[in-house]
């Protein structure tokens, strides 16, 4: 698509001024307003980028302030870019302004360049280039541009109430080459009231760690009561002599406050990190302490689940060819006298269904009085090797780029499971870095025309 690709060259400048322009409005999430479910910002983006499609001469529709596309061709079944314009807060460190979209070096800096503003204005200027060109088409496009993929995706649920889904697309929201499978991801509690029983020797007062499910804790503590803090101290000293353990200890009085530190890593891939919550209760279990019901929580849990991040001491060890081992993480704990609520996040392997995973798990709690609250559940995604879609995805990617156009399969998602018939595809070239929420996202200009080109070509080959 030799002219293809020049009339993106044409387009050039303007694709990376109206880029700028969209990286300019800081669309975070904020108070809801009339017309507006996600906020101010998330809302002027929205109707930036409408009214761009409208310029360059596409359809468009507003689904209520919620979810927007833009639209070219004719006929019923559509093929369909889904991308989001919201973005995660833009935190410290930065080196250029956030919302600046200034370029130094060849590169666009700011909040949203990869993720995922950037390449969706790339994937506009590919199909503007294809309706100058007047390149003929079989299938409707839509550029369906997302507005709360960062906090929980509702404008999807609105679209996929309303609209059918496309009969095949992609998504730039991961990686090149191309994302053909997506662990199943579950996040939930697991709960378990305690009896308040008098005359401990040692109390377990509380334990609270981690931020979020789907991080590594890096830090937990605990506070034991105790009037022979010398039986925690020295459990403590022989704990540290025989195992590799970030675990500090202070007194005052009859309180012995104990400070655990890991190192945090996405939920996705817990082996990256270590794990301080797993590392504090492995500690504790150590302790000589009577039976109570909050020691048997601890048991259980150095039981099952220990310093192990894929499961199978809890009955849970999936694993396939496809993407690898379910992955288990222990994300938060919140203990008290009372109650215990641990947060876990666990990815099931892509051939596998839910209840592979559920009906073991269950068995293990059985007889504990251990329940599982809060359920939030992602169904995998998972596209055969000789699949049409990914086939043509391959055939683009590897002419356009002269590379290999291997299959990637990942326990984190991507927006592509939001939305049936569709695979993440880009924006980051391999050997790129992976900036997305991080300080200093940027996205290299030579690569934003790069995406647009291999985009155009792929909306061509799918609409064709």
């Amino acid at each position: 698509m030799k002219n293809l690709n020049m009339k993106i060259e044409e387009l050039k400048e303007d694709l990376i001024r109206n880029t700028q322009n969209i990286i300019k409005i800081k669309s975070v999430e904020s108070e809801p307003k009339e017309g507006k479910p996600f906020g101010e910002e998330v809302s002027k983006a929205l109707d930036f980028t409408l009214n761009l499609c409208t310029e360059l001469g596409f359809k468009t529709v507003n689904l209520d302030g919620y979810i927007g596309y833009a639209e070219y061709g004719i006929g019923e079944e559509y093929v369909g870019v889904l991308g989001h314009l919201d973005v995660v807060p833009e935190g410290d460190g930065w080196i250029y302004p956030p919302y600046g979209a200034e370029i130094h070096d060849g590169k666009i800096f700011g909040r949203g360049t990869t993720d995922d503003k950037g390449p969706m204005i790339a994937a506009l200027y590919g199909l503007k280039a294809i309706k100058e060109l007047n390149i003929p088409l079989s299938k409707k496009v839509r550029i369906i541009f997302g507005t709360n993929e960062e906090s929980g995706c509702k404008e999807m649920e609105y679209y996929n109430e309303r609209e059918k889904p496309p009969i095949l697309g992609f998504t730039p929201d991961g990686e090149y080459p191309i994302i053909y499978a997506e662990k199943g991801i579950t996040i939930f509690d697991l709960v378990k009231d305690f009896k308040v029983e008098e005359n401990q020797d040692i109390e377990i007062q509380s334990i609270k760690g981690g931020h979020r499910p789907n991080m590594v804790p890096d830090f937990c503590q605990a506070i034991i009561k105790t009037d022979n803090s010398k039986i925690v101290l020295d459990c403590l000293n022989k704990f540290k002599e025989k195992n590799k353990a970030n675990i500090v200890a202070t007194t005052e009085g009859n309180i012995v406050t104990i400070k655990s530190y890991g190192k945090a890593a996405h939920g996705s891939l817990p082996q990256l990190g270590e794990n301080a919550i797993m590392q504090l209760l492995k500690f504790i279990g150590k302790i000589s302490m009577k039976e109570s019901q909050t020691k048997q929580f601890i048991d259980f849990c150095n039981k099952h689940i220990g310093l192990e991040v894929n499961g199978e001491s809890f009955g849970i060890g999936l694993c396939d060819e496809v993407s690898g081992k379910l992955s288990f993480n222990v994300g938060t704990i919140d203990l008290d006298k009372e109650k215990v609520s641990m947060a876990l996040n666990l990815r099931y392997p892509v051939t596998f269904k839910y209840d592979d995973m559920m009906t073991p798990l269950n068995k293990t709690l059985e007889n504990t009085e251990i329940r599982i609250e809060n359920m939030i559940h992602q169904e995998p995604l998972y596209f055969e090797k000789e699949h049409p879609l990914i086939k043509t995805l391959q055939k683009v990617y590897e002419e356009e780029t002269g590379l290999e156009p291997e299959l990637l399969a990942i326990g984190g998602g991507t927006y592509a499971k939001e939305m049936k018939n569709i695979v993440a595809f880009g924006p980051i070239f391999k050997g790129e870095p992976d900036l997305d929420h991080q300080a200093n996202e940027y996205i290299k200009v030579d690569d934003l025309v790069k995406n647009a080109k291999i985009y155009g070509k792929a909306i061509y080959e799918l609409a064709k």
